[in-house]
């Protein structure tokens, strides 16, 4: 079960979060849950996987938006730097990225 505690060892600025949540606790975890638990991880893995950039850029900008709304920032972090990327078209090895960004979420839903 996420808490405040873990979500804080694990880097991410709850209170900020909480703030965006009107300091409603079980609602910010509730989303934190939901938001780690989408399956948007899978589908932008998927799209890099079979080269659909502009789709990849699309759940990962949505991606970006979610994590960064509720200040999950080590998951935050990797989703801009996967957005930015994708965004100009770099030729970069987005496998690296999208496993980091993967064990880290891993890493969130273990604690």
């Amino acid at each position: 079960m996420i808490t405040l505690d873990k979500l804080n060892q694990f880097g991410a600025n709850t209170k900020e979060g909480l703030d965006r949540c009107m300091n409603n606790e079980a609602f910010y975890l509730r989303l934190v849950d939901k938001a780690i638990n989408d399956d948007s991880f899978i589908k932008l893995k998927d799209e890099l996987e079979n080269k659909n950039y502009d789709e990849a850029f699309k759940i990962a900008h949505s991606l970006k938006g979610v994590l960064g709304n509720l200040s999950l920032t080590p998951l935050y972090d990797l989703a801009v730097e996967i957005t930015e990327n994708l965004r100009i078209s770099k030729e970069i090895d987005y496998f690296e990225l999208i496993n980091k960004l993967l064990n880290k979420r891993e890493e969130l839903l273990n604690k």
